[in-house]
């Protein structure tokens, strides 16, 4: 039978129960688990330092070299537990690897927790022999377990994420399952080898069987603690805006060493101008290499965008789009498949607000991913765009447009300039003349991100 996998790994975490999957694994004919391969601090056991004829230094210095070893002298099927805080290159490695089978071990991290507390506190982290067993009562530290819990939540959303975007699967198994032979035989099925056991290992004994309240001492406050948490994310606010790039060909880059990161929909042409006082030349339509080589070229450089309040920056966009000037050609889409009444240029005050409120209602589902658009980079979430920004890499300053002359005067003083006047842009007075509670709203409805996310407050025209 040919094997569907060349190696496996086993994700898992301390007190999952790994040393006994990994028991039975072993147990398999055809099928070697090499224990933690990974660990910071030795190789496969406590206390080990080499294996296949590899140290600790020189596995660490060519970890997917010594992977390579791994299957290439063990006979079968050979795998190894790995951890969250082990050797992140290992992880992306065998994470992109469809030849390496996936096992993703998870038990309830309240146990999990207190478990690793017991073992922390007694020294005992296997039990063979239930005669010497050691048992402790321990406190139960609510900071401590929320670090805990956050640890494995981040870990396993990037697993699945991981395994998603590549389409891959991997078997999942709770700790509570680890006692059910027909799973396990499950296990080995997936797998793809021909091998089932007959009977659990029997040499390894659960420890602490007792209920969780048992297991410490403050059981009031530890379940005081769990109240408090969100178990079910009921307080995420969901986001279906789709994900921006950094859309390096915009950055502006002056010669006295600033680089400015737009944000569309801001004052980029008063900025552009300060940048060309501070130190013509200016460079743009950067591309990833040629922004490097500006950025190797110009020695203690500071990178900046500016964020611009989401009401006249809504605005500013519906005006784009009431002229026909998106690159979309959204107002001909808004009128005829969302009954818009955008107004012609040039109408009185109110068709403009009928219109403004009317966009700012469709704004909220289309940055939502309702109306199956594009988003355009003028209406997209300044959150979305500066997120962007840090795939490549995010700015050392974000500076607000009505604090901008002493942001830049800041920004100058980093690059030992002496900062030039700064003419600010003035709002649209039909915008202010418009303004009221209703409008307010429904901005604040539309762009809920930048609001939460930056602290918008209501609106001041200046």
């Amino acid at each position: 039978m040919t094997l569907q996998f060349t190696s496996f790994v086993m994700f898992a975490e301390m007190r999952t129960g790994s040393n006994f999957l990994e028991a039975n694994l072993n147990a398999l004919e055809g099928v070697t688990c090499h224990g933690e391969l990974f660990n910071p601090h030795f190789i496969g056991k406590k206390d080990n330092p080499s294996l296949f004829g590899i140290d600790l230094a020189a596995r660490d210095a060519d970890p997917l070299g010594f992977l390579a070893r791994m299957r290439a002298e063990t006979a079968g099927l050979a795998g190894f537990r790995l951890f969250h805080d082990h050797d992140a290159r290992v992880i992306d490695a065998v994470l992109a690897d469809p030849a390496c089978a996936k096992i993703i071990l998870t038990r309830n991290p309240v146990e999990s927790y207190v478990s690793l507390k017991i073992a922390q506190d007694t020294g005992q982290w296997r039990l063979t022999n239930a005669s010497k067993l050691k048992t402790a009562r321990v406190e139960f530290d609510a900071d401590e377990f929320e670090r805990h819990l956050r640890a494995l939540q981040e870990f396993q959303v990037t697993l699945l994420n991981r395994l998603q975007t590549s389409g891959q699967t991997a078997f999942y198994i709770d700790y509570e399952d680890l006692n059910d032979l027909a799973v396990l035989n499950g296990l080995a099925a997936f797998l793809g080898v021909p091998a089932r056991l007959e009977a659990l290992d029997p040499k390894l004994k659960k420890q602490n069987p007792e209920d969780i309240t048992e297991k410490v001492v403050n059981a009031p406050a530890m379940e005081q603690a769990l109240a408090r948490l969100d178990r079910f994310n009921l307080s995420r606010s969901p986001n279906f805006e789709p994900r921006r790039t950094a859309a390096i060909p915009s950055f502006v880059a002056s010669d006295a060493g600033a680089l400015f990161m737009p944000v569309k929909g801001g004052p980029e042409d008063a900025i552009t101008a300060w940048l060309a006082a501070l130190g013509a030349p200016l460079t743009g339509r950067f591309v990833q290499k040629t922004l490097r080589q500006w950025k190797r070229t110009h020695p203690g450089h500071r990178s900046f965008t500016v964020i611009r309040h989401p009401l006249p920056r809504a605005w500013g966009a519906y005006q784009r789009v009431v002229q026909g000037q998106d690159d979309a050609g959204l107002r001909r889409l808004l009128v005829k498949a969302y009954q818009l009444p955008l107004p012609e240029v040039g109408a009185g005050a109110e068709a403009q607000r009928q219109g403004f409120l009317a966009f700012l209602r469709w704004l909220k589902p289309y940055l939502s991913g309702q109306t199956g658009q594009k988003i355009d980079a003028h209406l997209a979430s300044q959150t979305a765009i500066l997120q962007g920004f840090a795939q490549f890499q995010g700015p050392d300053l974000v500076l607000r447009e009505d604090r901008l002359a002493s942001g830049l005067a800041f920004l100058a003083a980093e690059l030992g300039q002496t900062a030039p006047d700064f003419l600010a842009e003035t709002a649209d007075p039909l915008l202010a003349q418009l303004y009221d509670d209703e409008i307010e709203d429904a901005t604040r409805e539309a762009c809920a991100r930048d609001y939460m996310g930056f602290g918008f407050g209501r609106w001041q025209a200046r």
